[in-house]
């Protein structure tokens, strides 16, 4: 990226990260709190993490970031969220092992239900949060430079198909494989994939209406033809 492009000041591009960060914590601390189970005609009974409603817009932020600002600029971000969620499972673990008053039992097994997440399951949400938007943005970023610019409701769905992937597969992975019976882990994983990815096809005429927006408004359209995709930086 040109000095030039590294220095210049956006209107909107600091609402978007904090929005960003804001949705992966609420949807990892909140959403990963409840196992729910809906009855969907047809399909019969669905279980999934609440989060699954929310998390996904996460992806379509980075979609959004991508796009109009480009992959290293997105890069930024997702590190800012890795950073959040790393510093949200410290605070989490080190409130929750502090001695309770004496007239908290209870509040300290309710916080404990909700926030207790073991070192497995933390370890696991980080990791395929990291892994799978560095993903979505990294494909998203090559299939705009492939089809020169075109087509963008094929790199949103591509790009999220791919990322979903990687995310829910590690997640899942990581975080219950030998705990729960392979067929009820697979049942979940795939559950959770199609959810999140479905909900990024219905939502891409926002995204496109997002985009436009922003590219006018910002005068940015932004092509990753020189940028260096390591995900290991937060230069832009």
């Amino acid at each position: 990226m040109t000095d030039h492009a590294a220095t210049r000041q956006y209107r909107y591009y600091d609402f978007f990260m904090a929005a960003y960060v804001c949705i992966v914590l609420c949807a990892n601390l909140i959403g990963a709190a409840k196992v729910s189970t809906v009855h969907v005609p047809v399909f019969g009974e669905l279980t999934f993490l609440s989060g699954v409603l929310f998390f996904p817009i996460s992806y379509l932020f980075g979609d959004i970031l991508t796009e109009v600002y480009g992959y290293a600029r997105d890069r930024r971000v997702v590190w800012a969220g890795f950073a959040a969620l790393a510093f949200a499972s410290l605070m989490s673990t080190v409130i929750i092992a502090l001695p309770a008053a004496s007239w908290w039992t209870k509040e300290q097994a309710a916080l404990e239900t909700v926030f207790g997440n073991t070192p497995r399951i933390a370890f696991a949400s980080i990791t395929a949060f990291w892994c799978g938007s560095f993903v979505n943005s990294y494909v998203l970023a090559k299939m705009k430079v492939y089809t020169n610019g075109r087509w963008l409701w094929t790199r949103i769905i591509g790009s999220t198909l791919c990322g979903e992937l990687v995310d829910s597969a590690l997640f899942y992975g990581i975080a219950f494989y030998g705990l729960w019976p392979d067929g009820r882990l697979l049942e979940v994983t795939l559950t959770q994939y199609l959810l999140k990815s479905g909900w990024e096809v219905l939502a891409t005429p926002i995204t496109y209406q997002v985009v436009g927006f922003l590219k006018r408004a910002e005068r940015e359209d932004y092509y990753d033809r020189d940028t260096d995709f390591t995900p290991f930086s937060v230069r832009t």
